[in-house]
């Protein structure tokens, strides 16, 4: 598979950039695909990466996950196979040169359609089941990219035929490429990485609620010990700990979105003692609550 070439690389930063005039996050014609703009170097950021291929188009982007760090720059990728809340930073822009990123969200059901319709070769046994893997973008993945990127420019009736077309050759490449093996994995039946997956989604759903670990290893059908090693394997952090951000970060959600006071978002998030949540929320985002929602709602850019 050949990386895609430097001339490659400017022609996908040239067509985002038709899209993207200044900084924000910006949403298309395409509900998967998600355009990005940073004209500066940004702090770091908590935040959550969902199933899905995001590409740094021009500029550089470093992300922290439990004690793994990776930065990818023009040409490169990330993979994320299972929701996990990870630290971003943009680590190279500037308002001549912006950060220009993608998104492209991938739909499960889609990843399994598509895997029946293939032959795999024989993989070697995979080294990491994490849940973010960067690689280089390849010339064929790229100009598909190119491709859905353009489709945005068709009329509505004949975008919304080329789209999906574009979007599953986009799949079929990502699956047969080194890191196919992690997608294969979230929809294989009874594999380790497909119960921590189901885990997640529950942990998602039911975060406001108390939750035993023993319990999310009865649901995984695993020990909790061995529960808790392949928590770890796959998500880069302890179940316990994965718990934790996810309740801050929705926490963090209301508090930007809702006129609701520290208290109220500490039991709605799952938290009994409000101070115990007030220390936490502080040591992840740097801030209490409400002076962080203060200072979020008075940002430019939000991540």
């Amino acid at each position: 598979m050949h990386p895609a070439t430097y001339a490659e690389k400017d022609v996908l930063a040239r067509l985002v950039a038709r899209f993207v005039h200044h900084d924000g996050d910006f949403a298309t014609a395409i509900p998967e695909l998600t355009f990005y703009r940073r004209s500066k170097v940004s702090e770091p950021m908590p935040c959550i990466y969902g199933l899905g291929v995001t590409v740094a188009v021009q500029g550089r982007k470093r992300l922290i996950l439990g004690d793994e760090t990776i930065e990818y720059g023009a040409g490169e990728s990330l993979l994320t196979t299972i929701d996990v809340p990870v630290v971003s930073r943009i680590c190279e822009a500037s308002a001549a040169t912006p950060y220009l990123g993608l998104l492209l969200t991938l739909d499960p059901k889609l990843i399994a359609q598509i895997s029946a319709e293939m032959e795999f070769p024989a993989g070697r046994k995979e080294e990491s089941r994490r849940a973010l893997s960067s690689f280089r973008i390849g010339a064929g993945l790229h100009d598909a990219i190119c491709r859905l990127v353009l489709s945005l420019e068709e009329p509505q009736a004949l975008r919304s035929q080329l789209a999906p077309l574009i979007q599953r050759e986009i799949c079929a490449r990502l699956l047969v490429s080194e890191h196919g093996s992690k997608l294969r994995q979230i929809i294989a039946a009874g594999s380790p990485t497909q119960q921590i997956a189901r885990a997640v989604s529950w942990v998602k759903q039911n975060f406001q609620k108390p939750i035993e670990i023993d319990f999310l290893a009865s649901q995984a059908n695993m020990s909790p010990s061995t529960f808790r090693l392949h928590f770890r394997a796959v998500c880069g952090m302890s179940p316990l700990q994965y718990i934790k951000q996810i309740r801050l970060q929705e926490a963090r959600q209301m508090l930007w979105t809702q006129r609701v006071n520290a208290g109220e978002v500490a039991h709605r998030v799952g938290y009994e003692s409000v101070s115990q949540f007030t220390r936490e929320y502080k040591r992840l985002f740097g801030n209490p609550p409400l002076r962080d929602a203060k200072t979020l709602q008075e940002m430019p850019d939000k991540s």
